[in-house]
């Protein structure tokens, strides 16, 4: 390929890429929204701006990710998307392990757990959904398919850990409802996308799987209107 043709390609990508993260771009509106969302009534302006910082981290590396990703996938369709959202969550994830510059609230006395902020019947409908798509895979053969379940599962598990595991910040109430956010949307995608990935077939069976693993996603997703206990 001429030089010309790759600066042009690489020229018309990045402007897309930039068109895209204006638009997703989050304001104090969708950070005040979210909250609301997850369990924050009427939040504060401190509690907005960490809320507004969490929705940066993410939707700052989505554009790039998904022009980069169907190439690779040689795919534009939902498997681009999904993986999109679990490597920008993952990134953005990392990116909050760095202590916060700004002033820290003390840790907690009780250590946090995955239970503190994901309830067990969510824990326990994502090992069932692994399991029965890696058995399954492997049963059927399918290593490449399997292989690629099994990389989506592991991402969707480090998301949900390193969000129980980020130093704390700011509020205690927006600190674990944007915790309890970050897992059970990766939880969830790890559902969905484990059951779509793990059972290919046409069959009857499989497309009832899948339907049930697309209701397991939208249930474990689901906004909560109220914080776990640990807030």
């Amino acid at each position: 390929m001429l030089w010309d043709t790759v600066l042009g390609v690489a020229l018309i990508m990045g402007l897309a890429g930039l068109a895209i993260l204006i638009v997703l771009w989050p304001g104090e509106k969708h950070g005040k929204r979210l909250l609301v969302r997850w369990g924050v009534p009427d939040p504060d302006a401190a509690e907005v701006a960490l809320a507004v910082r969490y929705l940066k981290r993410r939707r700052l590396w989505y554009p790039w990710l998904f022009l980069a990703i169907p190439p690779v996938l040689d795919s534009t369709g939902a498997g681009s998307i999904v993986a999109t959202l679990l490597l920008g969550g993952l990134i953005a994830e990392l990116l909050a392990q760095r202590p916060s510059r700004g002033p820290r609230r003390e840790a907690e006395l009780t250590p946090r757990t995955l239970l503190g902020i994901v309830p067990a019947w969510v824990l326990e409908l994502a090992a069932l959904a692994a399991a029965g798509s890696i058995v399954h895979l492997a049963l059927t053969a399918q290593g490449r398919l399997l292989a690629i379940a099994a990389g989506t599962i592991v991402v969707c598990a480090a998301i949900a850990a390193l969000a129980v595991r980020r130093p704390a910040a700011g509020a205690p109430r927006a600190d674990l409802a944007l915790r309890c956010r970050s897992a059970r949307v990766a939880i969830g995608l790890g559902i969905g996308a484990g059951t779509a990935i793990g059972w290919p077939g046409g069959d009857l069976g499989s497309f009832l799987v899948v339907v049930a693993g697309a209701a397991a996603f939208l249930a474990v997703t689901a906004p909560v209107k109220r914080l776990p206990a640990a807030a």
